[in-house]
């Protein structure tokens, strides 16, 4: 009975045990119409991942290492003080890029769940369950942040703003999507339910983005926007963007180690289960 249970736990992961070719050209792990389609389906591979994310992880590593030193250490030891604020300016280069991770982080935890319940990608809900932390973690990191800088310039660590609870809605999110992951025996079902909420989850998104313009609320307008110049001066813009671009590689890089990590012990998991159940049959 053992035996036949850790089989059955096993036939879940099919796309990470070796299967023989003929079985992966009956049933596709995702839908392999079109160019999109195909696309998907080679990236899809496991063990192509592997190789790809091995090459990929010092490139993303280092320079995050690096960039987020310079621009780190720049804006807090050396750009201007704000006229009105002071030194407390100075939480803006974390509080700044960790919010700005936290709304990209979700973005691509719903383009997974899209990838998933759409093309059923086999490494969309692997990834998706190595971003949800990260992205907590990040989240957290840009409530936190936040609050140590209203209390100096609001005169509270926390206020109902807008903007706020719509970031602490995320951060909640974040935290359904994870036990989501997690709450069932089947991990397919797991997968599925959590994929679900990221998706409805991203209505949240366009609500964090447009809180100031939609409500009067404590946040200031962006000072960074796609359609106009900044409003900020250049010695606080430059080491803003570069730790915000060391953040983004070293949420890339943390993501693809965990991502590899997982796909190893999946793998590993299931050729002890496969074992396991021949050993049950002899």
């Amino acid at each position: 009975m053992q035996a036949t249970r850790l089989a059955g736990h096993a036939a879940a992961m099919p796309s990470l045990v070796p299967a023989p070719a003929h079985r992966i050209v009956e049933q596709p792990d995702c839908v392999t119409a079109g160019p999109v389609g195909r696309l998907l389906h080679r990236t899809a591979n496991p063990g192509r991942f592997l190789k790809f994310g091995a090459r990929l992880q010092p490139l993303l590593t280092w320079p995050a290492i690096v960039l987020a030193a310079i621009g780190l250490g720049w804006g807090l030891f050396l750009s201007p003080a704000d006229w009105q604020q002071g030194d407390a300016v100075r939480i803006m280069y974390v509080h700044v890029p960790a919010a700005w991770l936290a709304s990209l982080g979700y973005v691509a935890l719903a383009a997974c769940g899209l990838l998933s319940l759409v093309w059923r990608h086999r490494l969309a809900d692997l990834a998706a369950a190595e971003i949800g932390p990260v992205g907590a973690c990040v989240t957290g990191l840009c409530l936190a942040s936040g609050s140590l800088w209203g209390r100096p310039t609001w005169g509270a660590w926390w206020v109902w703003d807008a903007r706020l609870t719509s970031v602490l809605v995320l951060f909640f999110l974040y935290l359904g999507h994870v036990a989501l992951m997690r709450a069932f025996d089947d991990p397919a079902r797991g997968a599925r339910a959590a994929a679900i909420l990221a998706l409805a989850g991203a209505v949240d998104l366009p609500v964090i983005k447009f809180s100031v313009q939609w409500w009067n609320t404590l946040h200031q307008p962006d000072s960074i926007t796609l359609t106009g110049a900044p409003t900020m001066s250049p010695s606080m813009l430059w080491p803003l963007l570069i730790t915000a671009v060391g953040f983004s590689l070293g949420f890339a890089a943390l993501v693809t180690a965990r991502l590899r990590a997982a796909i190893l012990e999946a793998r590993l998991r299931g050729l002890l289960l496969a074992g396991a159940a021949d050993a049950g049959h002899a």
